[in-house]
């Protein structure tokens, strides 16, 4: 098997609100849309960010319809921790979870975009990083 490529897909009410939230503070563009679905990417997140409507009658499998993106976190690694915790205040995005450091070294805060899809940005912090 070889993997071309990944994506993650997420249900949520308000498709153009979690894609401009993303496309706003963290740089995805726009690959394709229509409605009720929209694919974004930057060619460092390694995976497509997919957002479908909950109600999408398109949507496979059946049993997941009208389920909502809850129960996971889409996690960024970035490399200046406390720069993004900065710039993103400074934007006006609410911050979810303040910065913390966890005892194994993972650095991380947590925003949430409109459709309550919660984006964690880390730094694993090493002792010259701390």
């Amino acid at each position: 098997m070889e993997i071309t490529a990944s994506a993650i897909s997420l249900n949520v009410d308000n498709v153009a609100a979690s894609a401009a939230f993303v496309k706003d503070h963290f740089g995805f563009k726009e690959d394709m849309s229509a409605d009720g679905f929209v694919s974004l990417s930057r060619p460092d997140a390694g995976f497509n960010l997919i957002f479908l409507h909950t109600e999408l009658t398109t949507f496979k499998p059946v049993s997941m319809l009208g389920h909502r993106a809850d129960g996971l976190l889409v996690v960024f690694v970035v490399d200046d921790i406390n720069r993004q915790y900065a710039r993103l205040q400074a934007e006006g995005v609410a911050i979810t979870t303040p910065i913390e450091t966890e005892d194994w070294g993972e650095r991380f805060f947590q925003v949430s975009d409109p459709n309550g899809v919660v984006i964690q940005l880390v730094q694993w912090m090493t002792s010259s990083t701390q």
